[in-house]
């Protein structure tokens, strides 16, 4: 299982590389990863303090967080 929620972290990390900020729906629409995929790799992402995300009022988008963000 871990290496599942491992695979769907990079699919997500290399995702978000190459399109920047998008939403959560779009992100698991353009990695075509589950639901519980997605929701899996993000949280191993978020945890590793490797995402920034942000509420607008219509979704929750995702970026990779830069050096700079705080």
């Amino acid at each position: 299982m871990e290496a599942e929620i491992g695979s769907a972290a990079g699919t997500i990390w290399r995702y978000l590389t190459e399109h920047g900020e998008t939403s959560v729906a779009r992100l698991r629409q353009g990695t075509r990863l589950g639901d519980q995929q997605v929701l899996m790799g993000l949280g191993w992402l978020a945890r590793e303090g490797k995402l920034r995300f942000a509420r607008t009022a219509r979704a929750v988008t995702v970026d990779l967080r830069r050096g700079d963000d705080s």
